[in-house]
């Protein structure tokens, strides 16, 4: 084979006899591979799920589970009806108020038992009266605006806005300007039985919308339900833009090799690669779930980087039968050889270096699986299946079908090549040079330096949300602006910090230290910056107990005694949402001006100081089920005539324990962001390290040489940093979307270098030196790496037009990763070579460009 004395590895012969060994039956099976495929991505739907986007093993999510049904999760839909004069003490606001509530409770997904608004029964004022107490609903019976012919009385208004002063909830569910009304709901927790349509809920919200939404009354919506709604619609956009991203790859493909047939045979290679994923989805029983719809652009990404290079390849052998590496004069004395040979040839050379890329780029999404949240690794798998089969339609289907591919106009196509060929040659000897020792130290030391500043910068990339509002969609959309309303009229939206705080049965009468502390806890939490109001038993009871003392304000405290506390507490059930049914569990609901990173991390470690400070804090024991089963014991030991020694032991143990506070976080669904955050700053690092190590361990495989795989992998660390800084500069945070990006940048990066390398390897061992070899492998695969990344990178930049935020973000960051992928192979691995390889070799070539001109 011209340009090449090196004989091939009995792996690439062992892989050539399979794949053509006999192609007809191959192609036979493959297609009857496709059409399977096809027919079980046909049956794919959306599956969305709350509990699928939350570490479940994760401190707080056992403080999730443990009192989602006692409290309710973090699930919670906010519907806001605001009227547009600001006034809403009008007769027709409130029979749509009436109206709407029923229809928030017809949703079959909300839990009526959790449904709070002016109109539902567990919304209920307390006022102190001369005999003592008296309550009742804030809305009157007497009060019936959706009856026909009912007309409100001014002292029917005085008498709900007093009541709506009573019942303390102005800024919960009464606008603080009273222009509006909230409605509050939480979902009906999911189980393993038991999934919830969030599309259809988000359609039955949006319904509510549309009917009560006119020009005197305005429908504000928010919550997870929701926001999967409009992100699923967003997504339905993402359709377009793939058709966009293969028109411009098959165009961009075509300019690239002036073939119809190569640039439609790469993309219908890499668009069965894309089918047998989605196909292999359903077999695995996975559905699309709307945060993970960009992943079927990144297997057609893939897919066409390495096919490209399998086209560059046979288009070498069929012009000029093997490598392109020749002066003009003696490529034109070269005869090509035919398809068949051309195809056997193409993957030959390439079978190692592309599976060790495409293996690379499987271990990369395979890494992601380390962070223990059911979408991740539903993403992980996804993602590594769909490489994983693209080995086999790249190095199987693709050189089949390119051995059946005749071309048309080859002597023209063979001069267009030349002129291919020899129009960077000037540009190729120029970046040559880098492998020059002194260039290449001054290079590596910039790349180091670079390196530096970058890291310095992608420290500051936040875990979580960057932004306030929810990231995926843009600042102007429906939902971010909803949610904006929402927070500037009322004193809380649906970022809620729940911490559950764990004592003895009745600790709201019999532990004097319960109280105070939390209500210290809610004191100190209402002076941290971020937090919008915070709501505790014990700050009511004070106004309670107050009450009972002719609503002085001096007695607005809480009483030590248990009599005492037990009167300040006694008119509190369960479903006011501020204790469990034996009050040996009470919340601390905190709401969020926003649930924006440094705002969760401000808040939660503003709660793990207190309970540290104080003793609050009882790691991996649930407090409550412990001073339970302690208290019974003591109990027993106590009513028995003649205790036993060890039940004396038991009643001596209690009176030391009885006390005990055990502060949890967290519910709520900033507790659930928080720990999303957490497992992602554990786990960034270790995921980044096992990236490397397996870019490594492979290049190692494959070169044979530890300092070969160190100058193939360390490009990838700048890269990562750069990506990191870019992350902080477009303030986007690092969430498990964006961990895609990041283990995409470093698995697909690394294919441009392991291509190069490999070329000039082949190089080396036919006794090039290696500024020479870098000269061969510039000049017969750097075109293909240029497009490659050219052909990428314009595919994804068309994202930034997109209906979602988070596909535009990452169509931003995957351009630069492409770009610069590509820039930094080009640029520092030759540079690295020269160091780590040949030091000291005595290397005198200099390039002949005399045939550069001749076209």
């Amino acid at each position: 084979m011209h340009g090449s004395s090196s004989q091939p590895g009995a792996f690439a012969t062992m892989i050539e006899k399979l794949v053509f060994g006999a192609r007809p039956v191959m192609l036979v099976i493959l297609a009857a591979i496709t059409g399977a495929m096809i027919a079980y991505a046909s049956e794919l739907k959306v599956d969305a799920g709350f509990k699928k986007q939350i570490p479940l093993k994760h401190e707080y999510m056992q403080t999730f589970i443990d009192y989602e049904k006692d409290f309710g999760g973090a699930n919670r839909v906010l519907v806001a009806l605001v009227a547009k004069d600001g006034d809403m003490f009008d007769t027709e606001f409130f029979s749509t108020l009436e109206s709407m509530t029923k229809d928030v409770m017809a949703i079959e997904a909300s839990d009526d038992a959790r449904v709070r608004s002016l109109f539902t029964p567990n919304v209920r004022f307390v006022e102190v009266v001369e005999d003592g107490f008296a309550g009742g609903n804030v809305i009157p019976d007497t009060f019936t605006p959706s009856l026909p012919g009912f007309e409100a009385t001014q002292d029917d208004w005085d008498t709900i806005r007093a009541n709506i002063v009573k019942a303390n909830i102005v800024g919960r569910l009464v606008a603080k300007d009273y222009s509006g009304a909230m409605i509050s709901a939480d979902l009906i927790p999911e189980d393993a039985r038991k999934k919830l349509d969030y599309q259809e809920v988000a359609a039955e919200l949006e319904a509510l919308r549309a009917k009560y939404e006119n020009d005197k009354f305005s429908v504000h919506i928010i919550g997870f339900a929701k926001m999967v709604g409009d992100v699923a619609d967003g997504a339905r956009s993402v359709i377009w833009f793939f058709f966009i991203t293969i028109a411009l790859t098959w165009f961009l493909l075509f300019i690239y090799s002036t073939s119809f047939k190569l640039a439609s045979l790469t993309v219908f290679a890499a668009m069965v690669a894309v089918v047998w994923m989605l196909g292999a989805l359903r077999l695995m029983g996975f559905g699309i779930d709307p945060m993970n719809m960009l992943t079927p652009f990144l297997i057609f990404a893939i897919a066409v980087s390495h096919g490209e290079q399998m086209i560059n390849r046979f288009r070498g052998e069929i012009f000029f039968g093997g490598m392109e590496d020749g002066t003009v004069e003696e490529l034109r004395t070269r005869e090509g050889v035919d398809s068949v040979e051309a195809a056997k040839r193409a993957l030959r050379l390439l079978v190692v270096p592309g599976s060790v890329a495409l293996v690379t780029s499987c271990l990369g999404f395979a890494a992601i699986m380390i962070i223990d949240i059911q979408m991740v690794r539903e993403l992980a798998i996804t993602a590594t299946v769909g490489v994983g089969l693209t080995l086999i339609t790249n190095l199987v289907l693709l050189p089949i079908l390119l051995s059946f591919t005749k071309l048309k106009n080859m002597e023209r196509k063979r001069e267009f090549r030349l002129r291919q060929l020899t129009r960077f040659d000037r540009i190729w000897a120029l970046l040559s040079n880098i492998a020059r020792p002194a260039v290449a130290t001054v290079v590596v030391a910039i790349g180091v330096t670079g390196w530096w500043f970058a890291e310095q910068r992608g420290d500051q990339v936040m875990i979580g949300d960057a932004q306030a509002g929810v990231a995926e969609l843009w600042p102007e959309a429906r939902y971010n602006q909803d949610a904006l309303m929402i927070t500037g009229k009322f004193a809380l939206g649906v970022d809620i910090l729940n911490v559950v705080v764990e004592a003895r049965p009745d600790a709201c009468t019999l532990s004097d230290r319960a109280m105070r502390l939390t209500d210290r806890f809610a004191w100190h939490l209402e002076n941290i910056d971020g937090v919008q109001q915070v709501i505790t038993l014990p700050q009511i009871a004070k106004v309670v107990y107050a009450g009972w003392n002719e609503g002085s304000i001096k007695w607005r405290v809480l009483p030590h005694d248990s009599d005492s506390l037990r009167l300040a507490t006694q008119g509190f059930e369960t479903d006011s949402g501020l204790l469990n049914s034996d009050c040996s569990a009470m919340p601390i609901m905190v709401f969020l001006a926003d649930h924006k990173a440094e705002t969760i991390d401000r808040v939660v470690n503003a709660v793990k100081k207190f309970r540290a400070d104080n003793d609050a804090w009882h790691e991996g024991v649930n407090l409550r089920l412990s001073l339970a089963d302690k208290a019974v014991a003591a109990q027993a030991a106590l009513d028995a005539i003649t205790p036993t020694p060890e039940q004396e032991k038991l009643a001596a143990e209690w009176d030391e324990i009885k006390d005990q506070v055990n502060f949890r976080l967290a519910t709520g669904n900033v507790g659930v962001m928080a720990a999303i955050n957490e497992t992602v700053r554990e786990v960034e690092h270790l995921m980044l390290m096992m990236l490397y190590a397996a870019v490594f361990v492979m290049c190692l495989i494959s070169f044979h040489n530890p300092l070969a795989a160190t100058a193939v992998m360390m490009p990838l660390l700048l890269v990562t940093e750069l990506g990191h800084s870019l992350m902080v500069h477009l303030e986007i945070g690092m969430k498990v979307n964006t961990l895609t990006v990041v283990a995409l940048g470093v698995g697909m990066g690394v294919d441009y270098a392991i291509y190069i390398f490999a070329r000039m390897r082949e190089a080396m061992k036919d006794g090039h030196t290696l500024r020479e070899s870098y000269f061969i492998a510039l000049k017969t695969t750097g075109i293909a790496i240029f497009y490659t990344a050219l052909t990428l990178a314009v595919g994804v930049a068309t994202w930034i037009w997109s209906a979602l935020k988070f596909q535009a973000d990452m169509g931003l960051m995957l351009t630069f990763m492409f770009v610069v992928n590509m820039v930094a192979a080009i640029i520092f691995l030759p540079a690295l070579c020269r160091l780590l390889l040949r030091p000291f070799e005595k290397d005198t070539w200099e390039p002949d460009l005399s045939g550069t001109h001749k076209f």
